[in-house]
Order: structure tokens, then sequence, then C-alpha cells
């Protein structure tokens, strides 16, 4: 499946503007699933999208949860849960 993946805030910092991937995941394909492969991509991942820290995610520009669902072609943004403008 492929995915569309945008970083704000401190996490663009750490991990850049985003990126599309093609991710085959090896269980359902959710939110945290594809929080965990990323984690599991580099240490920087690892380091920001860790399961202490707290990371809001959009999934098409709608709040979601770790067991929200993806689908080919989703956009998925991660953000730190207070961010400014």
């Amino acid at each position: 499946m492929r995915v569309q993946l945008r970083y704000f805030a401190s996490l663009r910092e750490a991990l850049g503007p985003g990126e599309t991937i093609d991710w085959e995941p090896s269980g359902p394909a959710t939110v945290g699933a594809l929080r965990h492969w990323l984690r599991a991509r580099s240490t920087a991942a690892a380091e920001v999208l860790g399961t202490g820290r707290s990371v809001r995610v959009a999934v098409d520009l709608d709040m979601a949860s770790e067991d929200t669902p993806l689908r080919d072609g989703a956009e998925v943004a991660f953000f730190p849960p207070v961010t400014g403008g």
C-alpha cells in the first residue's frame, strides 16, 4: 500500500517534511502499525515517534487514533499535541 506521510513542527525538524512510502503491513494496516514500522526504520523516528512520546495523528485530514485503519493512498500527518502558527 502506498501512504503519503507528512510531519509538522518538531517532527518535521527531525524527520523532514514527509515522503511517500510503499508499505506492506504484516498485520492490520492501522496508524499504530505504521508508527511502529516507522520507528524501526531510523533512530530519529524511534526517538520522536516513540511509544512514550505524545504525538497526534490525522488520516486524510481527520484526527486519528492508533487503531484507525489505513487505506491505499491515505495521507497520514504526524504532529506534536500543541503547534503554533
